[in-house]
């Protein structure tokens, strides 16, 4: 536990009106990458109209929020080919895809809460998911993993993700090496994964696309063509 310093508490004050920014706390689900928890109990609307201003995005845990930091240059690049090659595919479908700024709200604690997270890949196939600011239909999430982030992709942020009715498809790339994980859910609504190795592709079964290894990894690490 640490003191904000003045610079942070007026950045906080000036972005959340109603907020009073004493200390904060360190996560060690976050450290790095998802990094500053304000301590006061912030609403959803709050939340939101903050987050339209703020020059740093949150990610919303019941009331309690998480400053994210930037990643990596090989985590851009291998979001960035996926969203590149999800946009070009899915173009005049009626489907959106979304890249790093776009939030997707999960409803917890039987709808008495919310969660928001902004997921590096993100497309949504429902006519009914409107929201300007969020999405609540996603058919389809990618998060690139990072060494300080992965364990939370692959627990918290899996579980919440998997509680979505049109969530069809949760992948997981690597950023240190050619591996994709795949999970998805059966007709039971019981979820598997798989793990893809430098030799598979991608079938992402939920918008119509194979990816290669090297479209996922295109000028990361060697792979350049």
């Amino acid at each position: 536990m640490r003191e904000c310093g003045e610079e942070a508490a007026v950045a906080l004050q000036r972005t959340f009106r109603t907020i009073i920014c004493n200390m904060s706390i360190y996560s060690p689900l976050r450290n790095n990458h998802i990094m500053e928890l304000a301590t006061a109990f912030i609403s959803v609307p709050d939340y939101l109209q903050g987050e339209e201003t703020s020059h740093i995005r949150h990610e919303y845990l019941g009331g309690q929020i998480f400053a994210m930091s930037g990643g990596s240059e090989e985590h851009n690049r291998i979001a960035g080919n996926i969203y590149t090659s999800l946009l070009a595919h899915l173009r005049g479908s009626g489907c959106k895809t979304f890249i790093a700024d776009m939030k997707v709200k999960i409803p917890i604690a039987q709808n008495t809460a919310s969660l928001f997270y902004y997921p590096d890949v993100m497309v949504t196939c429902d006519p009914q998911d409107t929201e300007k600011y969020y999405k609540t239909r996603p058919c389809l999430i990618v998060e690139v993993l990072s060494p300080t982030t992965q364990n939370l992709d692959r627990r918290e942020k899996r579980l919440y993700y998997q509680s979505l009715p049109s969530l069809q498809e949760y992948v997981l790339v690597s950023q240190e090496e050619m591996l994709v994980e795949v999970y998805r859910p059966n007709e039971a609504g019981n979820w598997s994964f798989d793990i893809l190795g430098s030799q598979d592709s991608l079938e992402l079964q939920s918008v119509g696309l194979t990816l290669t290894m090297a479209d996922i990894f295109h000028c990361w690490g060697s792979i350049t063509g």
